[in-house]
């Protein structure tokens, strides 16, 4: 299997997507004004305690306060409170290695005991806003690496489950254990498997470093700031699932393409050849096929190869997912052998769509009815099989008695909603709309604009495939008359994510031009 990370860099936005052998299987959007992101760190204030909840309202800066829960407090809350107690009464930052620690809370406490209204306190986002909800907090931080986590004020070595080889699990925590601090728990990463102790060490310097580094800023600052900004996502995305298979990364900007490169550089050496800068005109998505992928993958019904469907439904409380037949017809199975293979297609697919779109919260599926009880548990545990690719939590449940299937996914983000439909962009759903000949027109006197309000002499012009068709056909074609016509260098590129009667113009440094 190939990997590829195609990365596409807009004023606004950030799109990165993961291709394995050409297929579309990840596809993040980082809105690139947006500073409150999962894994930040601030130092914030307590605006409300609710009781009946066993939760606070806490003000970290953000335009919704975030909400903390009792259980997400971490077990060693009153040690952090009494770290912090000590940097704003003594103005200096204690050793962590040194600094002794307080007993852990009793789980059954209420938080009205640890915190009070007006408490500056120590958090981290666990889950971004979604929806009418404001951020969920943590004030259990962590600091990720791409083979170790460290959490401050803790003291366990844990290994992920992942690793199943009691061997290497053994090696690894001895390992640790001998290098860890005092104060610091440590979570072994999947990726560590083989690693040695001079790699894991190193790492483990690097994250104690940032920690001490940034808790450096609670000296000079008030209620509620930033104390620490997580990776942005792009290098967040690589030290999470780069590995061997990776064989090509490509990015449209100089600067990403730098910072891409240098954490490569600076993870596997020998890898660093495999970014590569996008130079090329046409649109990076339309270039690699990824724009085709996310209109077709990314809409309400996903047909599958043999014939069936799925719908794909959100609503407020889930996600619900209807498995049909379709036109599917399989010729000497039996109806039974028909559905089991229809869910089977169904449930890979289904995999891929839940790691694709990053669906969350609670997902039932209605797999087609199955009488035969080894043909429902075939499905689960095929079901279970394809989900171990997926990174994110999640819990799967048998089939119901009725053919419902329940899946947990972890949700830290809101759900990818791909729009694959378009307003016309001319009467904006009315239905009508002045002849397309006029579009032409409209074309060359944005042209005009150009050269006489910007004094412009190469221009590229973005438009939809069919529309570049007819303005490059024929040997004198429109284009060829436009450059004649007004001496200056035109560029026709077929866009895909524009709608038809859409335009886009740029400069040759590939800003957009307000025409």
């Amino acid at each position: 299997m190939v990997s590829e990370l195609v990365i596409d860099v807009q004023p606004h936005v950030i799109s990165i997507a993961i291709l394995e052998d050409k297929s579309l299987v990840e596809f993040h959007k980082e809105i690139r004004d947006i500073s409150f992101s999962v894994g930040n760190i601030y130092l914030g204030k307590v605006k409300k305690i609710m009781p009946g909840l066993n939760a606070a309202f806490v003000d970290i800066g953000c335009s919704k306060e975030a909400f903390l829960h009792y259980r997400d407090l971490g077990s060693n809350i009153h040690s952090l409170n009494n770290f912090l107690k000590s940097i704003f009464s003594k103005k200096e930052i204690p050793f962590l290695s040194e600094f002794t620690c307080l007993p852990i809370i009793d789980k059954d406490d209420t938080i009205e005991n640890v915190l009070k209204q007006g408490d500056s306190i120590l958090v981290q986002v666990s889950k971004e806003s979604i929806s009418s909800k404001g951020p969920r907090l943590t004030s259990e931080l962590s600091f990720a690496g791409r083979y170790l986590v460290i959490i401050p004020f803790g003291d366990k070595v844990n290994i992920s489950l992942k690793i199943q080889s009691d061997t290497e699990r053994a090696r690894l925590k001895q390992l640790v254990c001998s290098i860890k601090p005092n104060n610091f728990s440590i979570i072994v990463r999947t990726s560590a498997a083989g690693k040695q102790a001079s790699e894991l060490d190193k790492e483990l310097k690097l994250l104690i470093k940032r920690w001490n580094d940034n808790i450096k800023k609670l000296i000079k600052t008030e209620s509620p700031s930033l104390i620490y900004e997580e990776t942005g996502r792009v290098v967040a995305l690589l030290r999470d699932n780069f590995n061997s298979s990776f064989e090509h990364i490509y990015v449209n900007d100089e600067n990403v393409f730098n910072d891409v490169r240098n954490y490569i550089s600076l993870i596997d050496p020998t890898k660093s050849n495999i970014v590569k800068l996008y130079k090329e005109e046409f649109p990076i998505f339309d270039n690699f096929a990824i724009t085709k992928q996310l209109k077709s993958k990314f809409d309400k019904v996903i047909t599958l190869k043999n014939g069936a469907y799925l719908v794909i439904e959100h609503t407020e409380a889930m996600h619900v997912i209807d498995v049909n037949s379709g036109n599917c017809s399989i010729s000497n199975f039996s109806q039974e052998d028909m559905i089991i293979n229809v869910n089977m297609k169904a449930a890979e697919e289904i995999a891929k769509q839940l790691r694709l779109r990053d669906m969350g919260g609670i997902i039932v599926i209605d797999f087609i009815d199955m009488h035969e009880l080894a043909n429902r548990q075939k499905l689960y545990d095929s079901m279970c099989k394809f989900m171990t690719d997926d990174k994110a939590k999640h819990q799967i449940l048998p089939l119901s008695r009725v053919g419902l299937m329940e899946i947990t996914r972890q949700r830290i983000r809101p759900n990818l909603n791909f729009t694959t439909t378009e307003v016309c962009p001319v009467c904006f759903g009315r239905g009508i709309i002045k002849s397309s000949i006029f579009f032409i027109d409209i074309l060359e006197e944005k042209i005009k604009s150009a050269i006489k309000n910007f004094g412009i002499k190469k221009i590229n012009l973005h438009v939809h495939p069919y529309i570049k068709a007819f303005i490059d056909q024929g040997f004198f074609s429109i284009k060829l008359k436009w450059k004649i016509k007004y001496s200056m260098w035109i560029q026709i590129i077929s866009n895909q994510n524009l709608a038809i009667l859409e335009y886009k113009f740029f400069d040759r440094e590939k800003n957009e031009l307000n025409i």
